[in-house]
């Protein structure tokens, strides 16, 4: 399917099969990027198809790194040249695209190396904060100039940058990952206290290219000026888009869905405890290790008289584990009996779209009464099928389309989303996907 307008019929039976998913954004971003700018060579494999990653690979490519297609290696496969660290200074601004980890980590990445540049992206990017990597990255030395309210674009002339001591006031893998980065080539030792353990693929990646990277005192520490040394990655298998039909599988009766290859990171499948917590039943098999990422398979198995969830606490320690799967996470709240609390995620206001009012939104037209605070949501959950939502329009934003097309097989009749298209930057084939999972 490719139509901006997508109809979503409801599940007349389980959903079965064995499936795999794109390769895993985060970690695809970050080899890319870290690859273009260290010493040597790499072959990167599984890398997804969307558009946030392939903005990553039209901007590491112009600044430097020789990045080629490798297609006898499998599909989605690059070969990159790293610029070790000595980037070509572009001319024109770098378009991020739709992607905050592209402009942030990028960001981080140049702003010790000796050139002036600029990073811009879409209208959805240029609204989202970059004061946050901005203000820390200033400290280091950067000179850097923003849109009002601390936005893109950014500007950042020549600037040569110190080490530095971080302690993050909001829990973000991007900005610790920005602020390391920009540690490579600072001068002396650059510290990232974080407030809530994040995402460590950037750590992970690093330690695999010979960086040294410490823990002093509970911070994460980089010595620099150093220089990566290339690695191959086999990027495995996107958790936050198997969310998306782990959550399918439990709200449909009879369903039984397996996903192979997928990254079971522990800072990556909260979502899956979480869903435990309601009552759903996931089973997970790691069956080895990938690049310092454990893999393995995620199945869930729900009978044919259907699985009863219960509405649970969603709390601020919670939240950075789950980040991404949240508005899923809140249609299999919406189906459960009794009420679910998400608090502590305030960032979901400052993501593609306004993540909280998305969702509101959404649950309220399948007839689900949702009240937002500043930080979360309260779901009085349903306990059974949704009423009829003829139209839902995601504002834009890649997941909550999805969201949208899981919660509309619980709808007594067929679902019109708008704006379909966007699930493109993440995760071009999921209709496709989930229609095939009919039986």
């Amino acid at each position: 399917m490719s139509s901006d307008v997508v109809s979503i019929p409801p599940a007349a039976g389980g959903l079965s099969g064995s499936l795999r998913v794109p390769g895993d954004k985060s970690i695809a971003h970050r080899a890319v990027m870290f690859n273009g700018f260290g010493q040597g060579t790499a072959l990167v494999t599984g890398l997804p198809a969307g558009l946030d990653v392939n903005s990553t690979i039209v901007a590491t490519r112009k600044l430097g790194a020789v990045i080629e297609a490798a297609p006898q290696q499998g599909v989605r496969a690059l070969r990159i040249r790293g610029c070790a660290m000595k980037p070509t200074r572009p001319i024109d601004p770098i378009d991020c695209g739709n992607s905050g980890t592209t402009m942030r980590l990028l960001a981080g990445l140049l702003s010790g190396c000796g050139i002036a540049f600029e990073l811009t992206g879409d209208a959805s990017l240029r609204r989202r904060p970059m004061g946050r990597i901005a203000i820390p990255l200033r400290e280091m030395g950067a000179v850097i100039v923003t849109a009002p309210k601390g936005r893109a674009p950014l500007r950042v002339r020549r600037s040569s940058l110190r080490g530095t001591q971080h302690l993050l006031p909001v829990a973000s893998a991007q900005v610790k990952s920005a602020l390391l980065l920009a540690g490579l080539s600072a001068h002396g030792r650059t510290c990232v206290t974080e407030s809530a353990a994040t995402r460590d693929h950037t750590e992970l990646l690093l330690r695999a290219m010979g960086v040294d990277l410490h823990e002093q005192g509970g911070a994460l520490c980089i010595d620099g000026p150093v220089v990566p040394q290339c690695v191959d990655v086999e990027v495995p298998g996107d958790p936050s888009s198997a969310a998306f039909f782990l959550v399918a599988a439990v709200l449909v009766a009879g369903s039984d869905i397996r996903i192979d290859g997928v990254c079971l990171n522990p800072t990556r499948i909260g979502f899956v405890h979480l869903l435990k917590r309601m009552g759903a039943k996931i089973e997970i098999e790691t069956t080895g290790v990938c690049g310092g990422e454990a893999v393995g398979s995620l199945r869930v198995v729900t009978p044919r008289t259907g699985t009863k969830l219960c509405g649970i606490e969603i709390s601020d320690a919670d939240v950075p584990a789950a980040i991404d799967e949240l508005p899923i996470l809140a249609v299999a709240a919406a189906a459960a009996s009794g009420r679910t609390v998400i608090s502590g995620a305030a960032e979901l206001r400052v993501k593609e779209s306004d993540r909280i009012a998305s969702v509101a939104r959404l649950l309220a037209g399948f007839g689900v009464s949702v009240q937002e605070q500043p930080d979360g949501m309260t779901i009085h959950g349903a306990g059974g099928a949704f009423r009829g939502a003829a139209d839902s329009d995601p504002a834009g934003d890649h997941r909550i389309v999805m969201a949208a097309a899981v919660a509309a097989l619980r709808a007594p009749a067929a679902v019109r989303i708008r704006g379909a298209g966007a699930a493109a930057v993440s995760y071009p084939e999921f209709f496709d996907t989930l229609e095939g999972l009919r039986t």
